[in-house]
């Protein structure tokens, strides 16, 4: 994995949208009015042509497929051609189709998400229940080769490229646990499986971005919310989990995400980082991605003053936030680089995205924050390197 040895580096936390009629093609496929992908598969390279294109004219210089060909990312419509022994089944009374919503703060703040909801509510909740195996070979090659092939006719000069993949925390969100006689039991069989995925991208020359949102964002998902330590216990099994399946896998290939959740609301129930900070450093990464834009976490810079980053390691600092449709000042973007850059080393620094820019702003939005993003990285490179 590169780092920022002679300028920092740039970018960002994996999702873009992709073309107007790609994105549409995902919500026709979200709404199951699509199912044979096979058939789009030209205009999905089509669309990775395009955000590799838009990345590079941006200045990002670490770069993603932009998951535009991940419809349902984190569904069944997604992992059900990957994952073994999932299904869906009916809602029972009481039950929320997912973690995310049933959660305090949604209690503490009902009245604004009844009124945020645009969505059809789910009637299904999807479940494990079956044993777990990975079947997703074809799948995973055909994005690699996707990828391949738009990086090659996109022609555009880049200093890397990953691939993001889910935790085995954050599957687990999405698909409840109904055969495994208890959850870290069904925790590690989800590793297990997802391991092959995580492989596959490293050994096509590719970084491998673990998505980890869980670690701190299940914390608000526990009805009624647990005390810290009982917290703690409880995320320190889904750190184990991410290593297990990371066994034999280059850390420095890896880079790991975690954020608070992409949703525009209070999040004012949002576990504060000084809490599993230690657990995110136990991943066996080489880089760490980490929300520090946005106004609920901003502030929390000041815990690399007391924490120290590993020796090796990188941290990837969100410096413009998909959670406002302001789009920051370069010279923001530059003092928080260098606020960052003082803290673990300048060379330890690469400038992101607190989350993934797609389906949370405009794409217009998305593109001048990424132009803003390498903007300022070349105001913090002047200032950080006196050239």
């Amino acid at each position: 994995m590169k780092r920022s040895s002679e300028r920092i580096l740039t970018t960002h936390a994996g999702r873009l949208d992709g073309p107007p009629e790609l994105m549409q093609l995902s919500r026709d496929v979200m709404a199951g009015r699509a199912t044979d992908l096979n058939a789009f598969t030209a205009q999905i390279e089509s669309g990775i042509v395009d955000v590799v294109r838009k990345q590079a004219q941006a200045g990002i210089d670490v770069i993603s497929d932009g998951e535009v060909g991940k419809f349902g990312f984190g569904s069944l419509a997604y992992y059900g051609r990957r994952l073994s022994g999932l299904r869906m089944r009916p809602l029972k009374p009481g039950e929320a189709a997912y973690m995310a919503l049933q959660t305090n703060e949604r209690i503490e703040f009902a009245d604004f998400y009844r009124e945020l909801q645009f969505l059809p509510t789910p009637s299904e909740r999807a479940v494990c229940s079956s044993p777990v195996s990975y079947i997703g070979q074809e799948e995973v090659q055909q994005d690699i080769q996707l990828f391949k092939s738009a990086l090659a006719k996109a022609n555009v000069r880049t200093e890397e490229a990953f691939m993001c993949v889910l935790a085995p925390g954050w599957l687990e969100h999405f698909f409840y646990n109904e055969y495994y006689d208890t959850d870290e039991e069904y925790l590690f069989a989800l590793a297990d499986a997802i391991k092959h995925e995580y492989k596959a991208i490293v050994d096509a020359g590719f970084i491998l971005q673990i998505d980890d949102p869980a670690l701190p964002d299940t914390y608000d998902m526990i009805v009624p919310q647990p005390g810290i330590e009982e917290y703690r216990t409880f995320a320190a099994v889904r750190i184990e989990a991410v290593n297990h399946a990371l066994q034999g896998i280059p850390e420095d290939r890896v880079r790991y995400h975690i954020c608070w959740g992409s949703w525009h609301g209070p999040h004012t129930h949002d576990l504060p980082l000084k809490h599993v900070i230690d657990l995110m450093l136990k991943v066996k990464a080489g880089a760490y991605s980490v929300e520090a834009a946005n106004p609920r976490h901003e502030h929390e810079w000041k815990l690399w003053k007391e924490v120290k980053l590993p020796g090796g390691k990188i941290l990837i600092p969100g410096v413009v936030s998909h959670a406002s449709n302001v789009v920051e000042h370069p010279e923001l973007v530059a003092d928080r680089i260098a606020l960052f850059a003082g803290l673990v080393g300048r060379e330890n620094v690469i400038a992101g995205t607190d989350c993934g820019m797609g389906l949370r702003v405009h794409p217009q939005i998305a593109w001048a924050k990424l132009k803003a993003l390498s903007e300022g990285a070349a105001l913090a490179t002047r200032q950080l390197w006196g050239s």
